[in-house]
């Protein structure tokens, strides 16, 4: 008997329905702008699918979509315009950038009311003291809480049990260490420097795996009936093979752990979802307390 599938569909459509009856009792139609540097592939899918996923649930989004040649300067600015902007309530600067744009003064340029990545250090700052703010949830990175989310959908207990992150990227580990603790997990984070890591891993009842090295995590790094959540997504092909997507974890996973998500079609749908949840709650805050 495999391991039971928590697909990702489901929990995104609760977010987005959530998302779409929020937005549409506010007095104005939440706005996103998304912001992209270049020609990546990568980022040109990721932000179509946002922008049509956005249009579905009732907000607004407008993209800049700026040269390969973009300098620092230039971002900084459009983000001042953007952040005095009182029409215009999320703002997401699209990775990858360009190798010449650094990332963090882009993150701590963006207005904290409009983070809807949650990248901003103030926002990461009340994430990880578990303050709110004006009595509203925490701006956060969309991908730990759409991993809650998709737990909590599938009613998976997470308060209480041993939770193991294995990565510790700002944008997934880390936070996603923060979202489990919030939630009241026992919570331990590996990476590559970490001693036996299979002993590590083999510790989880829920175990998150965001290392971005395809299947890192083999059968026998599981506890039998583990809960296992891949964030990983790899294209890989064999000689003659077509490509494929395949994620951090091993399929041979499937026949060890309780239940596992799938790659494609598991964590990925709910980072959109919540990132239209953001986007309200950001719009939420501004029409009604503004408050930083």
């Amino acid at each position: 008997m495999g391991a039971r599938v928590l697909a990702g569909a489901s929990a995104a459509g609760a977010l987005l329905t959530q998302a779409s009856r929020r937005a549409s009792s506010l007095s104005i139609r939440p706005h996103l702008v998304l912001i992209r540097a270049g020609t990546d592939p990568a980022s040109l899918s990721y932000i179509r699918g946002k922008q049509r996923q956005a249009e579905i649930t009732g907000l607004r989004t407008t993209v800049h979509a700026l040269p390969e040649s973009v300098t620092l300067p230039e971002l900084l600015t459009l983000l001042a315009t953007l952040n005095a902007d009182s029409g215009v309530h999320g703002i997401l600067v699209q990775l990858p950038l360009p190798p010449h744009l650094p990332v963090a003064p882009l993150h701590e340029a963006v207005d904290p009311r409009k983070d809807v990545d949650g990248f901003h250090p103030l926002n990461v700052g009340r994430l990880w003291s578990g303050t709110r703010a004006v009595d509203a949830p925490v701006l956060a990175p969309c991908t730990p809480l759409g991993v809650l989310a998709l737990l909590r959908h599938h009613g998976i207990p997470v308060a209480g049990r041993r939770a193991v992150v294995v990565g510790r990227s700002d944008i997934v580990g880390r936070p996603m260490a923060a979202v489990l603790l919030g939630a009241d997990a026992t919570v331990t984070v590996v990476h590559r420097r970490s001693t036996d890591l299979a002993a590590l891993t083999r510790e989880a009842d829920v175990l998150v795996v965001a290392a971005g090295q395809p299947w890192l995590i083999t059968a026998d790094m599981v506890r039998p009936g583990a809960t296992v959540v891949d964030v990983g997504i790899h294209r890989i092909s064999g000689e003659g093979q077509p490509v494929r997507l395949t994620g951090d974890v091993h399929p041979e996973v499937a026949g060890v752990a309780g239940a596992l998500t799938p790659v494609p079609g598991g964590v990925g749908p709910l980072t959109v979802a919540q990132l239209m949840l953001n986007t309200v709650l950001a719009a939420e805050r501004q029409v009604n307390w503004n408050v930083v």
